[in-house]
């Protein structure tokens, strides 16, 4: 089994720090590490805020979480209205210093896919046309 360890954090004082040790696909926290999750959580929380409130001044859609639920916003997401429009979102902000990328490629268009057997694709490759990540990390 392979080992590694994920490093989060950002110096600072009252900032949030997470160090993860994996092993295998197993992921393991400390007590101390795991009583530091609300807090970590809590940030992510404001981050997807703050973007909310920008995209909702925009014809950009932020993918918020759906009503009477809760969301760690591990990841954030915005949808676009077609693919030409995704390409010049990424490129405007990748060229001004944003990482943004693309949600994914899919499966079935990857070499080693290309003669195996699917079913209907057209939500997900509807997707893959729109849907752009956005930056993450806690603050």
């Amino acid at each position: 089994m392979s080992k590694a360890e994920i490093v989060i954090y950002q110096p600072g004082d009252n900032t949030s720090k997470l160090k993860v040790r994996l092993d295998g696909e197993t992921v393991w926290l400390t007590q101390a590490q795991m009583e530091q999750l609300p807090g970590f959580v809590e940030s992510k929380r404001k981050l997807a805020e703050k973007y909310r409130s920008f995209f909702e001044q925009t014809d950009i859609a932020f993918f918020s979480k759906p009503e009477n639920t809760q969301s760690n916003y591990w990841l954030n997401a915005v949808l676009l209205k077609d693919r030409k429009e995704r390409d010049e979102f990424l490129e405007y902000t990748n060229q001004n210093g944003i990482m943004t990328r693309p949600v994914w490629g899919l499966m079935n268009r990857l070499p080693m896919f290309k003669d195996c057997q699917t079913g209907d694709l057209s939500n997900a490759e509807w997707l893959a046309e729109r849907v752009v990540n956005i930056p993450s990390s806690a603050i």
